[in-house]
């Protein structure tokens, strides 16, 4: 499939980029800075052995915050996926840059958006969300109402599209390829800790991606 990235060069970006290629994807990632995509980030996904069975990197120039610039992106492919994540401080950016994913997704003529989304919004118990308890962290609280606004403007939309909200905790880690889905609710294990690895959380992003079953919803996945 062809894909557009935007956020590449975070955290969770990184991981999807590198699960992609290893898929066979083609993903065009998009970013503010070109040169922020150093070789050593390129080395880490794999891209040295890019052709073949392996898929295809392509680097663009564009601005998540620009409609035209998400429009350009987004001519061509199959999939744009949004990795992007505000600095703290910056939450606000995070409803512009969905107002801009949304336009620009849809008049760049793809087929689907996906987001990453946030955990804030789950639910822990009914009607209860997570970031409304009081062990939430006060520092994250901001982050995580950006995240729900964000949620709400797709739900608003006309568009094909889907949030995955990863668990209370997602951390860098092993690839293991096993996790549990669910939807509204925060999910939990039997020590009733919410977790997963970065990797993991990128391999069900991209199962969406390649089969569809959450289109116009979100779901989130953990251990």
């Amino acid at each position: 499939m062809n894909i557009a990235l935007f956020g590449a060069t975070g955290t969770i970006g990184k991981r999807i980029l590198s699960e992609a290629l290893r898929r066979g994807h083609d993903v065009t990632a998009v970013v503010r800075d070109p040169s922020r995509l150093a070789e050593a980030d390129l080395q880490e996904t794999g891209t040295g052995a890019a052709k073949g069975k392996r898929g295809t990197l392509s680097v663009m120039e564009g601005d998540i915050l620009m409609p035209d610039s998400i429009a350009k992106a987004a001519e061509g492919q199959d999939v744009v996926i949004s990795a992007y994540g505000p600095r703290f401080g910056d939450e606000d950016e995070l409803q512009e840059a969905t107002r801009c994913l949304i336009e620009g997704t849809r008049r760049g003529g793809a087929r689907r958006l996906i987001a990453v989304g946030g955990a804030g919004s789950l639910e822990v118990a009914p009607g209860v969300r997570l970031m409304d308890t009081p062990e939430f962290p006060e520092e994250i609280r901001p982050l995580a109402r950006a995240h729900n606004e964000a949620l709400a403007l797709y739900r608003a939309s006309d568009l094909d599209w889907t949030v995955i909200c990863p668990p209370a905790v997602i951390e860098p880690g092993i690839r293991t390829g096993q996790f549990r889905i669910g939807l509204d609710r925060l999910i939990t294990d039997e020590r009733d800790q919410s977790r997963i690895t970065v990797e993991d959380y990128a391999v069900a992003l991209l199962d969406e991606v390649e089969d569809p079953q959450f289109q116009g919803a979100r779901f989130t996945v953990a251990y």
